[in-house]
């Protein structure tokens, strides 16, 4: 097959040629911006999953239907120990020149790009020098007494306000979205809840969409108690037999080949349905098969280079990121579970390694900071990636 018109894209947030299996959550999103337009009141969305299941893909989705629909929109990734001031005024910025192009009041556009900077300015810290403060690229002077109270809670709600104002001149709306929200600190949390939860109230034309892991709601709701009824939870797994079929089928009839049946009951068993898995599986696929269809032997064949490609994209720079002590941690969670995506008891864990549970503390509690675990339920942990276990017992004699 030639490898030149090979369909498939395993890439990290790279969109795949066929977006199977997601239609509920594009739906209930479109309803959402209906509802909005009309000014009925409507819950922010937090979208979460494990690792690989297309949730930064989703979240592109949504951005580019708001788009189409004349709504601003701005997208931000949160990182570890980062605060949200500063990329989230570079995404609400973008979302306000969308909302400018339509706007017939330049000065109104200015007066709330005004309040934006004077929100963005207080990312720098008072005491930094004059070369290390950071300057956003917005061509006003920053408004006094707006947004620049230096509380992100009470900034971010005047912020949001006057944003939401704004696209309701225009008669439509913002879209902001949120990737890796796991990742924000506690009080950008906390913030974000607060505004929120001003903005249902008002019915303001402001959502958030976030995606993150599966204990997003549990970091939320330890942030605001009345976090389960701000936003509205839906979670992202692996792809139904047939929507996996689709999604390989789809790209590969696209480009006029065919794939054996045979061959599509391999794929999805060795990709477990896993959206990232499908598209890296169908890749190493397409290369490995001599002549059209792919065939079941061609699958066969084309495994262990998959399987070599995730073990250095996908898994290896995330055990690399471990220590010694995590690494241990996590090869006992790999044995309890028998490489199976289920959770550990963490107490399990302790009586595995012979160690007391609160010794391994700082180790579990690392490996939730970096993303490599979480808490599934109490006294439970569980891989963020799926099939993660099951690499760490292939390579236990390492």
């Amino acid at each position: 097959m030639d490898p030149v018109r090979n369909p498939f894209a395993p890439g990290a947030g790279q969109r795949p040629p066929e977006l199977a299996g997601r239609e509920r959550e594009l739906q209930a999103f479109d309803v959402v911006l209906e509802r909005v337009a009309r000014g009925r009141p409507e819950r922010s969305l937090m979208l979460t999953g494990l690792r690989g299941v297309g949730k930064t893909v989703l979240l592109g989705e949504l951005r580019s239907m708001a788009i189409r629909r004349g709504w601003g929109a701005g997208k931000v990734e949160a990182r570890p120990d980062a605060e949200l001031r500063r990329p989230l005024s570079a995404a609400l910025h973008r979302a306000i020149r969308d909302l400018a192009v339509r706007h017939r009041a330049p000065d109104r556009v200015d007066e709330v790009l005004a309040v934006l900077k004077s929100f963005a300015l207080k990312a720098n810290k008072p005491d930094a020098k004059l070369r290390e403060r950071w300057q956003p690229g917005i061509d006003v002077p920053p408004a006094q007494g707006r947004a620049d109270s230096g509380d992100i809670e009470i900034d971010l709600v005047e912020l949001f306000t006057d944003v939401a104002e704004l696209a309701t001149d225009v008669g439509t709306g913002v879209a902001l979205l949120i990737d890796e929200i796991q990742d924000l600190v506690p009080d950008d949390v906390s913030a974000l809840c607060a505004a929120c939860h001003e903005l249902s109230q008002s019915g303001a034309p402001l959502v958030v969409v976030g995606a993150g892991l599966p204990h997003v709601p549990a970091v939320l709701s330890a942030s605001k108690s009345y976090s389960e009824r701000l936003f509205r939870y839906t979670r992202i797994d692996r792809l139904s037999r047939g929507d996996a079929d689709r999604a390989v089928l789809a790209p590969v009839e696209r480009e006029e080949a065919e794939i054996a049946p045979k061959a599509l009951a391999a794929l999805f068993e060795s990709s477990g349905g896993y959206p990232y898995f499908v598209q890296a599986y169908g890749k190493a696929a397409w290369d490995a098969a001599p002549s059209n269809p792919i065939t079941e032997e061609d699958v066969a064949v084309a495994s262990p280079e998959a399987e070599a490609e995730l073990a250095v994209g996908f898994f290896g720079s995330r055990v690399e990121r471990a220590t010694p002590s995590e690494r241990e941690y996590l090869r006992a969670m790999a044995e309890l579970t028998q490489g199976r995506d289920e959770s550990a008891g963490t107490s399990d864990v302790a009586v595995f390694l012979g160690r007391k549970p609160s010794s391994l503390s700082p180790a579990r509690d690392s490996l939730l900071k970096k993303g490599l675990v979480y808490s599934a339920e109490r006294g439970h942990i569980a891989f963020t990636v799926p099939h993660f276990g099951n690499y760490l017992l292939s390579r236990a004699d390492d």
